[in-house]
């Protein structure tokens, strides 16, 4: 490994939209970034140096393999970004979200990313009591405002995110002995494709004042939040909520 890129990190989903940009950043800031994405092959537009290896966070024996190929290859993974997940197929009202699309969404975006970070943790425990030079782990995870914002037309994403923001709690509880710091980033309304269909009315309903800030989010203002939590500055806090959504969250007379 390049001794430049001593640090190790891991991010799924980053295969496009906020997963790439979070990735690209941390590989901008120096860290050997193994990139993850359910396809069988590495994007075509990834360059050769920079690792890619399959994942299908809701896979047990993918996220398994992920871990493995990480500790054999670099000895040690110092930043976990959870960042895979996905939309249901077809937006339903609540009173008609179907079980086979609350189970797709649930099994990448809450089961899947449940567990695979507690496989995560439970490594990053056992790196910390070896002798690895600079090793300050920390946890990410990549959430959303339907994390409490409603949306009666997708009601398996808001509860899956819900869900992980509790989980991302839980974590920051336990790990904070272990010496993990952990955080939670809500992305607002950012461009992506996963936006690019609702994107016209997003952009009406900033223009109406939805945020205080008026536009629509960036992949990069993600990123930048991913960059301060692993920058240090952080550390006499986990559990922390960075809200990268203009200014939703404030609560407005």
């Amino acid at each position: 490994m390049n001794d430049t890129r001593q640090k190790v990190a891991v991010v799924t989903g980053s295969t496009r939209g906020i997963g790439r940009a979070i990735a690209d950043a941390l590989w901008d800031d120096g860290y050997m970034v193994i990139y993850s994405g359910t396809g069988a092959s590495r994007p075509g537009d990834l360059p050769d140096d920079r690792p890619y290896q399959l994942c299908d966070v809701s896979d047990a024996e993918q996220q398994d393999a992920l871990v493995r190929y990480i500790l054999a290859r670099y000895n040690r993974l110092d930043v976990f970004v959870s960042n895979a997940g996905v939309a249901p197929l077809t937006r339903l009202d609540a009173l008609e979200t179907t079980p086979e699309s609350y189970d797709r969404v649930m099994n990448v975006n809450l089961r899947g990313a449940f567990f695979l970070a507690q496989r995560v943790a439970n490594e990053m425990i056992a790196l910390r009591k070896t002798p690895l030079s600079d090793y300050s782990p920390r946890m990410i995870f990549i959430t959303s405002i339907s994390a409490y914002a409603v949306s009666i037309n997708r009601a398996e994403y808001c509860i899956s995110k819900a869900g992980l923001s509790m989980a991302a709690q839980i974590f920051a509880a336990r790990l904070a002995c272990e010496g993990v710091p952990v955080f939670e980033i809500r992305p607002g309304v950012i461009a992506t494709d996963m936006t690019q269909g609702v994107k016209s009315k997003y952009e009406s309903m900033i223009a109406d004042g939805l945020t205080p800030i008026p536009r629509m989010g960036e992949p990069s203002d993600v990123a930048r939040m991913v960059r301060a939590a692993c920058s240090g500055l952080l550390d006499f806090t986990t559990g922390q909520v960075l809200n990268a959504d203009g200014g939703y969250h404030v609560r407005r007379l």
